[in-house]
């Protein structure tokens, strides 16, 4: 992600906060409909070998300070999910598959997808959405308010990391997700910690 221009990356924010991408020229302005799932994936720093302890990053921390200052806040908050992904070592290789494998996980996805269009059927035509992601206000308050414990891990959490407004709301669709995926009616601690361990957290916070 870094290796794109800055002025390309910050063009994403629009789309990804209100999935359209206005176009403005002298004396027109187009919105066309952009929502859409983004993936994309950085190395910790140019190098890539911050966290290699057998190779190790000689510019450490600074050459990831820098690497990572590219991609600018704004767009981080808007990227629901951050997760680390370790290098393979070799014998990785001969692990056994884990225990859950991609016809499970599938068969899962496919039921939270479910209650999701059952939930949401229910609502009149003017507050009616396809998914979680695009819940807002009242509706995202209605439907993924956390239990007592949750809303507590919530509030503490976002003073702690300092979320911002819009980081709050995102951590609780995706715990409103999890909460699908894990078959739960209402919102529970345990998916607030869930959600809230993925986000980003800035090197030297």
């Amino acid at each position: 992600m870094p290796e794109f221009q800055r002025a390309t990356l910050e063009a994403l924010r629009q789309p990804l906060e209100t999935g359209r991408a206005t176009v403005a020229r002298v004396n027109a302005h187009v919105t066309y409909p952009a929502r859409v799932q983004l993936v994309a994936a950085m190395n910790p720093c140019r190098c890539g070998y911050l966290d290699d302890p057998s190779q190790g990053c000689g510019r450490a921390p600074r050459c990831a300070l820098d690497y990572q200052s590219k991609i600018s806040g704004p767009l981080f908050d808007r990227i629901d999910l951050h997760i680390d992904v370790p290098a393979v070592k070799p014998a990785d290789l001969s692990l056994p598959p884990p225990a859950e494998g991609s016809t499970e996980v599938a068969a899962r996805i496919a039921r939270a997808r479910t209650r999701q269009s059952e939930r949401f059927a229910k609502l009149p035509e003017d507050r009616r959405v396809r998914t979680n992601a695009a819940a807002d206000g009242a509706l995202l308050d209605e439907i993924a308010t956390p239990d007592p414990d949750g809303k507590k891990l919530l509030l503490d959490a976002a003073e702690r990391l300092k979320l911002s407004a819009r980081g709050y709301h995102r951590v609780l669709r995706v715990a409103r997700t999890l909460a699908d995926l894990d078959g739960s009616a209402g919102v529970r601690r345990i998916h607030v910690a869930e959600a809230l361990s993925y986000r980003r957290i800035a090197l030297g916070a």
